[in-house]
Protein backbone atom coordinates (compact mmCIF):
# COMPACT_ATOMS: atom_id res chain seq x y z
CA UNK A 1 0.00 0.00 0.00
CA UNK A 2 1.17 3.58 -0.94
CA UNK A 3 1.34 5.64 2.13
CA UNK A 4 0.17 9.08 2.27
CA UNK A 5 0.72 12.33 3.95
CA UNK A 6 -2.23 11.78 6.02
CA UNK A 7 -5.07 8.95 5.08
CA UNK A 8 -7.23 11.97 6.40
CA UNK A 9 -5.64 14.51 4.60
CA UNK A 10 -4.69 13.39 0.90
CA UNK A 11 -4.11 16.36 -0.62
CA UNK A 12 -1.05 18.71 -0.12
CA UNK A 13 -2.68 22.21 -0.90
CA UNK A 14 -5.34 22.66 -3.25
CA UNK A 15 -8.82 23.50 -2.70
CA UNK A 16 -11.16 20.54 -1.40
CA UNK A 17 -14.33 20.35 -2.66
CA UNK A 18 -16.90 18.57 -4.78
CA UNK A 19 -16.03 20.76 -7.71
CA UNK A 20 -12.43 19.98 -7.67
CA UNK A 21 -10.76 18.46 -10.52
CA UNK A 22 -8.97 15.19 -10.05
CA UNK A 23 -5.85 15.65 -8.04
CA UNK A 24 -2.08 15.33 -9.53
CA UNK A 25 -0.58 12.57 -7.64
CA UNK A 26 2.82 12.33 -7.31
CA UNK A 27 4.77 9.04 -6.22
CA UNK A 28 7.53 9.29 -3.31
CA UNK A 29 10.50 8.51 -5.93
CA UNK A 30 8.79 11.43 -8.21
CA UNK A 31 9.05 14.01 -5.38
CA UNK A 32 12.97 12.74 -4.59
CA UNK A 33 13.87 13.41 -8.23
CA UNK A 34 12.13 16.49 -8.61
CA UNK A 35 14.15 16.75 -5.58
CA UNK A 36 17.71 15.74 -7.02
CA UNK A 37 16.60 17.62 -10.45
CA UNK A 38 16.64 20.49 -8.87
CA UNK A 39 19.57 20.22 -6.27
CA UNK A 40 21.63 19.71 -9.48
CA UNK A 41 20.34 22.93 -10.84
CA UNK A 42 20.97 24.75 -7.90
CA UNK A 43 24.73 23.10 -7.67
CA UNK A 44 25.26 24.22 -11.39
CA UNK A 45 24.86 28.11 -11.47
CA UNK A 46 26.72 27.99 -7.42
CA UNK A 47 29.37 26.54 -9.38
CA UNK A 48 29.10 29.34 -12.02
CA UNK A 49 28.97 32.23 -9.74
CA UNK A 50 31.73 35.07 -10.20
CA UNK A 51 33.04 38.01 -12.14
CA UNK A 52 29.82 38.15 -13.97
CA UNK A 53 27.06 38.08 -10.68
CA UNK A 54 29.88 40.87 -8.88
CA UNK A 55 29.35 43.23 -12.05
CA UNK A 56 26.09 42.77 -11.99
CA UNK A 57 25.81 43.87 -8.11
CA UNK A 58 27.75 46.37 -8.72
CA UNK A 59 25.76 47.98 -11.68
CA UNK A 60 22.74 47.91 -9.54
CA UNK A 61 24.27 49.73 -6.86
CA UNK A 62 26.04 52.42 -8.80
CA UNK A 63 22.23 52.83 -10.66
CA UNK A 64 20.46 53.06 -7.38
CA UNK A 65 22.64 56.04 -6.10
CA UNK A 66 22.81 57.38 -8.82
CA UNK A 67 19.47 57.89 -8.78
CA UNK A 68 19.24 58.74 -5.34
CA UNK A 69 21.39 61.58 -5.96
CA UNK A 70 19.75 62.64 -9.30
CA UNK A 71 16.11 62.67 -7.13
CA UNK A 72 17.73 64.37 -3.81
CA UNK A 73 19.41 67.33 -5.96
CA UNK A 74 15.92 67.90 -8.51
CA UNK A 75 14.11 68.75 -4.84
CA UNK A 76 16.24 71.77 -4.99
CA UNK A 77 14.41 72.62 -8.30
CA UNK A 78 11.07 71.17 -6.56
CA UNK A 79 9.50 74.59 -7.43
CA UNK A 80 8.52 73.81 -10.89
CA UNK A 81 6.06 70.73 -10.85
CA UNK A 82 8.51 68.92 -13.55
CA UNK A 83 11.55 69.06 -12.10
CA UNK A 84 9.72 67.81 -8.67
CA UNK A 85 7.62 65.12 -10.48
CA UNK A 86 11.23 63.94 -11.87
CA UNK A 87 12.56 63.97 -8.54
CA UNK A 88 9.73 61.98 -7.06
CA UNK A 89 10.08 60.04 -9.89
CA UNK A 90 14.15 59.09 -9.65
CA UNK A 91 13.82 59.08 -6.02
CA UNK A 92 11.38 56.31 -6.21
CA UNK A 93 13.46 53.76 -8.37
CA UNK A 94 16.32 54.56 -6.23
CA UNK A 95 14.00 53.29 -3.11
CA UNK A 96 12.52 50.47 -4.83
CA UNK A 97 15.93 49.16 -6.10
CA UNK A 98 17.57 49.73 -2.93
CA UNK A 99 14.42 47.89 -1.51
CA UNK A 100 13.85 44.78 -3.88
CA UNK A 101 16.77 44.05 -5.87
CA UNK A 102 19.77 45.16 -3.52
CA UNK A 103 18.56 44.97 0.07
CA UNK A 104 16.12 41.98 -0.17
CA UNK A 105 18.52 39.92 -1.91
CA UNK A 106 21.19 40.84 0.14
CA UNK A 107 19.84 40.15 3.18
CA UNK A 108 18.80 36.33 1.37
CA UNK A 109 22.64 35.38 1.96
CA UNK A 110 22.84 36.01 -1.86
CA UNK A 111 25.74 37.92 -2.59
CA UNK A 112 27.78 36.57 1.03
CA UNK A 113 30.31 34.80 -1.14
CA UNK A 114 32.18 37.65 -2.22
CA UNK A 115 33.19 38.15 1.05
CA UNK A 116 32.28 42.50 0.40
CA UNK A 117 31.64 43.61 3.95
CA UNK A 118 28.67 45.96 2.20
CA UNK A 119 27.12 43.23 0.82
CA UNK A 120 27.34 40.62 4.18
CA UNK A 121 23.65 39.59 4.68
CA UNK A 122 24.09 39.61 8.40
CA UNK A 123 25.10 43.58 8.47
CA UNK A 124 23.56 44.94 5.89
CA UNK A 125 21.15 47.66 6.32
CA UNK A 126 18.38 49.25 3.82
CA UNK A 127 16.79 52.41 3.24
CA UNK A 128 13.01 51.61 5.06
CA UNK A 129 11.71 51.58 8.43
CA UNK A 130 12.26 47.98 9.59
CA UNK A 131 15.30 46.99 11.36
CA UNK A 132 16.99 44.65 8.69
CA UNK A 133 17.44 41.59 11.79
CA UNK A 134 13.43 41.88 12.19
CA UNK A 135 13.37 41.79 8.89
CA UNK A 136 15.51 38.24 8.28
CA UNK A 137 13.89 36.44 11.31
CA UNK A 138 10.27 37.35 10.29
CA UNK A 139 10.87 36.56 6.55
CA UNK A 140 14.12 34.68 6.09
CA UNK A 141 13.11 32.35 8.92
CA UNK A 142 9.14 32.34 9.41
CA UNK A 143 8.23 32.73 5.85
CA UNK A 144 10.69 30.67 3.81
CA UNK A 145 10.82 27.77 6.40
CA UNK A 146 7.31 27.29 6.59
CA UNK A 147 6.15 28.91 3.45
CA UNK A 148 2.27 28.74 2.89
CA UNK A 149 1.66 26.56 6.13
CA UNK A 150 -1.35 27.80 7.56
CA UNK A 151 -0.96 29.11 10.93
CA UNK A 152 3.34 29.16 10.78
CA UNK A 153 3.75 31.40 7.78
CA UNK A 154 2.43 34.71 9.13
CA UNK A 155 2.77 36.20 5.19
CA UNK A 156 -0.68 34.96 4.56
CA UNK A 157 -2.70 38.05 5.52
CA UNK A 158 0.08 39.80 7.23
CA UNK A 159 -1.99 39.36 10.81
CA UNK A 160 -4.51 41.93 9.57
CA UNK A 161 -5.90 39.91 6.08
CA UNK A 162 -7.96 37.01 5.22
CA UNK A 163 -6.34 35.30 1.92
CA UNK A 164 -6.92 31.94 2.52
CA UNK A 165 -10.33 30.01 3.08
CA UNK A 166 -8.50 28.01 5.64
CA UNK A 167 -8.69 31.59 7.45
CA UNK A 168 -11.94 31.32 9.70
CA UNK A 169 -14.41 33.76 8.72
CA UNK A 170 -15.34 36.71 10.99
CA UNK A 171 -17.27 40.20 10.71
CA UNK A 172 -13.74 41.91 10.81
CA UNK A 173 -12.94 40.34 7.72
CA UNK A 174 -15.80 42.74 5.74
CA UNK A 175 -13.15 45.12 5.84
CA UNK A 176 -10.33 42.98 3.72
CA UNK A 177 -10.00 45.03 0.64
CA UNK A 178 -9.79 48.62 3.26
CA UNK A 179 -7.13 46.65 5.07
CA UNK A 180 -4.99 45.86 2.15
CA UNK A 181 -5.26 49.14 0.70
CA UNK A 182 -4.24 50.96 4.02
CA UNK A 183 -1.08 47.89 3.88
CA UNK A 184 -0.66 49.11 0.64
CA UNK A 185 -0.19 52.37 1.06
CA UNK A 186 2.01 52.04 4.12
CA UNK A 187 3.58 48.77 3.37
CA UNK A 188 6.84 49.58 4.95
CA UNK A 189 5.57 50.17 8.45
CA UNK A 190 3.37 47.24 7.93
CA UNK A 191 7.14 45.10 7.49
CA UNK A 192 8.19 47.22 10.48
CA UNK A 193 5.58 45.56 12.71
CA UNK A 194 5.32 42.47 11.09
CA UNK A 195 7.91 40.80 14.24
CA UNK A 196 5.29 41.89 16.67
CA UNK A 197 2.58 39.75 15.91
CA UNK A 198 0.36 42.63 16.82
CA UNK A 199 -2.78 39.90 16.47
CA UNK A 200 -1.60 37.73 19.06
CA UNK A 201 -0.54 40.98 21.46
CA UNK A 202 -4.01 41.93 20.96
CA UNK A 203 -5.62 37.82 21.45
CA UNK A 204 -3.33 38.32 25.04
CA UNK A 205 -1.09 35.21 23.36
CA UNK A 206 2.16 37.55 23.61
CA UNK A 207 2.78 39.96 25.92
CA UNK A 208 4.20 43.82 25.73
CA UNK A 209 7.24 42.83 27.84
CA UNK A 210 8.36 40.04 25.69
CA UNK A 211 8.29 42.11 22.51
CA UNK A 212 10.41 45.46 24.30
CA UNK A 213 13.78 44.73 22.26
CA UNK A 214 11.79 44.41 19.22
CA UNK A 215 10.02 47.72 19.94
CA UNK A 216 13.25 49.78 21.00
CA UNK A 217 14.55 48.57 17.43
CA UNK A 218 11.73 49.55 15.66
CA UNK A 219 12.12 53.17 17.47
CA UNK A 220 16.01 53.54 16.43
CA UNK A 221 15.17 52.65 12.85
CA UNK A 222 11.94 54.21 12.09
CA UNK A 223 13.30 57.35 14.10
CA UNK A 224 16.76 57.63 11.59
CA UNK A 225 14.33 56.90 8.49
CA UNK A 226 11.80 59.60 9.54
CA UNK A 227 14.53 62.33 10.37
CA UNK A 228 16.28 61.88 7.12
CA UNK A 229 13.32 61.87 4.68
CA UNK A 230 11.21 64.66 6.57
CA UNK A 231 13.34 66.58 8.62
CA UNK A 232 17.38 66.28 7.06
CA UNK A 233 17.02 66.34 3.22
CA UNK A 234 13.63 68.60 3.39
CA UNK A 235 15.74 71.09 5.64
CA UNK A 236 18.83 70.96 3.55
CA UNK A 237 16.38 72.45 1.09
CA UNK A 238 15.50 75.90 2.78
CA UNK A 239 12.12 77.49 1.74
CA UNK A 240 11.17 74.79 -0.61
CA UNK A 241 11.26 72.51 3.22
CA UNK A 242 7.33 71.69 2.39
CA UNK A 243 7.77 70.57 -1.56
CA UNK A 244 10.49 68.11 -0.38
CA UNK A 245 8.88 66.78 2.57
CA UNK A 246 5.92 66.23 0.09
CA UNK A 247 8.36 65.12 -2.40
CA UNK A 248 10.24 62.43 -0.16
CA UNK A 249 6.56 61.27 1.44
CA UNK A 250 5.73 60.62 -2.53
CA UNK A 251 8.90 58.46 -3.31
CA UNK A 252 8.17 56.25 -0.50
CA UNK A 253 4.58 55.53 -1.43
CA UNK A 254 5.76 55.00 -5.18
CA UNK A 255 7.83 52.30 -3.64
CA UNK A 256 5.30 50.97 -1.13
CA UNK A 257 2.70 50.67 -4.08
CA UNK A 258 5.41 48.84 -5.75
CA UNK A 259 6.84 46.75 -3.70
CA UNK A 260 3.00 45.48 -2.15
CA UNK A 261 1.92 44.61 -5.71
CA UNK A 262 4.80 42.43 -7.16
CA UNK A 263 4.94 40.32 -3.04
CA UNK A 264 1.48 39.86 -3.15
CA UNK A 265 1.47 38.82 -7.00
CA UNK A 266 4.09 35.97 -6.20
CA UNK A 267 1.89 34.73 -3.21
CA UNK A 268 -1.47 35.66 -3.13
CA UNK A 269 -2.89 35.04 -6.96
CA UNK A 270 -5.56 32.59 -7.33
CA UNK A 271 -3.82 28.67 -7.88
CA UNK A 272 -1.48 29.46 -5.02
CA UNK A 273 -2.09 26.66 -2.68
CA UNK A 274 -1.96 26.35 0.96
CA UNK A 275 -0.88 24.01 3.57
CA UNK A 276 -1.43 22.60 6.94
CA UNK A 277 1.40 21.79 9.51
CA UNK A 278 -0.10 17.78 9.79
CA UNK A 279 0.57 17.69 5.90
CA UNK A 280 4.12 18.73 6.02
CA UNK A 281 5.33 17.35 8.86
CA UNK A 282 8.89 15.82 8.42
CA UNK A 283 9.36 17.05 4.92
CA UNK A 284 12.21 15.41 2.72
CA UNK A 285 14.26 18.11 0.53
CA UNK A 286 11.99 17.04 -2.23
CA UNK A 287 8.67 17.65 -0.84
CA UNK A 288 9.85 21.14 0.80
CA UNK A 289 10.54 21.71 -3.09
CA UNK A 290 7.24 20.80 -4.17
CA UNK A 291 5.64 22.90 -1.29
CA UNK A 292 7.59 26.25 -2.62
CA UNK A 293 6.85 25.47 -6.31
CA UNK A 294 2.53 24.77 -5.47
CA UNK A 295 3.08 27.85 -3.16
CA UNK A 296 4.14 30.82 -5.70
CA UNK A 297 3.35 32.60 -8.44
CA UNK A 298 5.82 34.09 -11.47
CA UNK A 299 5.14 37.62 -12.86
CA UNK A 300 5.84 37.40 -16.58
CA UNK A 301 7.48 41.07 -18.13
CA UNK A 302 10.70 42.39 -19.67
CA UNK A 303 13.93 42.20 -18.21
CA UNK A 304 13.87 45.99 -16.98
CA UNK A 305 10.57 44.82 -15.13
CA UNK A 306 12.39 41.61 -13.42
CA UNK A 307 15.23 43.94 -12.23
CA UNK A 308 12.71 46.68 -10.67
CA UNK A 309 10.76 43.48 -9.05
CA UNK A 310 13.69 42.70 -7.41
CA UNK A 311 13.44 39.52 -9.83
CA UNK A 312 10.65 38.49 -7.30
CA UNK A 313 8.58 38.30 -10.17
CA UNK A 314 10.68 34.70 -9.94
CA UNK A 315 8.92 34.08 -7.05
CA UNK A 316 8.80 30.54 -8.16
CA UNK A 317 12.16 30.13 -8.42
CA UNK A 318 12.67 32.58 -5.66
CA UNK A 319 11.44 30.48 -3.31
CA UNK A 320 13.50 27.71 -4.57
CA UNK A 321 16.76 28.74 -4.49
CA UNK A 322 16.32 32.17 -2.15
CA UNK A 323 19.99 32.39 -1.64
CA UNK A 324 20.83 32.30 -5.26
CA UNK A 325 21.63 35.62 -6.69
CA UNK A 326 18.16 36.51 -8.35
CA UNK A 327 19.18 37.85 -11.33
CA UNK A 328 20.09 34.27 -12.15
CA UNK A 329 15.92 32.96 -11.55
CA UNK A 330 15.14 34.14 -15.35
CA UNK A 331 17.72 31.38 -16.52
CA UNK A 332 16.42 28.88 -13.84
CA UNK A 333 13.00 29.35 -14.81
CA UNK A 334 12.73 26.83 -17.69
CA UNK A 335 14.17 24.29 -16.21
CA UNK A 336 11.65 24.65 -13.02
CA UNK A 337 9.21 25.33 -15.45
CA UNK A 338 10.08 21.96 -17.64
CA UNK A 339 10.21 19.94 -14.51
CA UNK A 340 6.66 21.37 -13.39
CA UNK A 341 5.64 20.23 -17.02
CA UNK A 342 7.63 16.37 -16.81
CA UNK A 343 5.97 15.95 -13.62
CA UNK A 344 2.01 16.82 -14.19
CA UNK A 345 2.51 20.05 -11.94
CA UNK A 346 0.63 23.54 -12.34
CA UNK A 347 3.03 26.10 -12.69
CA UNK A 348 1.94 29.69 -11.91
CA UNK A 349 2.40 32.37 -13.94
CA UNK A 350 0.95 35.51 -15.69
CA UNK A 351 1.18 39.07 -16.48
CA UNK A 352 1.11 41.85 -14.09
CA UNK A 353 -2.33 43.14 -14.76
CA UNK A 354 -3.64 39.06 -14.73
CA UNK A 355 -2.06 38.19 -11.69
CA UNK A 356 -2.95 41.58 -9.75
CA UNK A 357 -5.85 41.73 -10.65
CA UNK A 358 -6.59 37.79 -9.29
CA UNK A 359 -5.02 39.09 -6.14
CA UNK A 360 -7.27 42.32 -5.58
CA UNK A 361 -10.69 39.42 -6.46
CA UNK A 362 -9.14 37.00 -3.82
CA UNK A 363 -9.16 40.36 -1.37
CA UNK A 364 -12.78 41.17 -1.81
CA UNK A 365 -14.01 37.74 -2.43
CA UNK A 366 -12.87 36.40 1.06
CA UNK A 367 -14.22 39.75 2.92
CA UNK A 368 -17.45 38.17 2.16
CA UNK A 369 -18.96 35.19 4.93
CA UNK A 370 -18.16 31.52 2.98
CA UNK A 371 -21.90 30.71 2.39
CA UNK A 372 -22.03 33.56 -0.60
CA UNK A 373 -18.95 32.39 -2.11
CA UNK A 374 -17.32 29.40 -4.11
CA UNK A 375 -14.41 27.70 -3.09
CA UNK A 376 -11.56 27.99 -5.59
CA UNK A 377 -11.30 24.81 -7.31
CA UNK A 378 -7.20 24.84 -7.74
CA UNK A 379 -6.41 20.95 -8.29
CA UNK A 380 -4.88 19.31 -5.12
CA UNK A 381 -1.93 17.21 -5.44
CA UNK A 382 -1.26 14.13 -3.76
CA UNK A 383 2.02 13.36 -2.24
CA UNK A 384 2.89 10.24 -1.60
CA UNK A 385 5.36 10.51 2.13
CA UNK A 386 6.88 7.18 2.00
CA UNK A 387 8.14 4.77 -0.43
CA UNK A 388 6.11 2.10 -1.60
CA UNK A 389 5.66 -1.06 0.16
CA UNK A 390 4.54 -4.60 -0.86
Amino acid sequence: MLGLSLPTLPFLGGAKNEETTAPIVLSYEQVEEIGRELDELRARIVADLGEQDREYIYKIIKAQRGFEVAGRGLMYLGFLPPFWLAGVGALGISKILDNMEIGHNVMHGQYDWMREPGLNSRVFEWDTVCPADQWRHSHNYMHHTFTNIVGRDRDIGYGILRMDEAQKWNPYYLGNPVYAFALMVFFEWGVMLHDLETENIVKGKRKWHDVKPLLQGMWRKAGRQVLKDYLVFPALTGPLFVTTLLGNASANLVRNLWTYSIIFCGHFPTGVQTFSEEETAEETQGQWYVRQMLGSANIEGSPLFHIMSGNLSHQIEHHLFPDIPAHRYPEMAPHVRALCEKHGLPYNTGGFFKQIGSVWGKIFKLALPPFLTRSESAPGVIVERQKATA
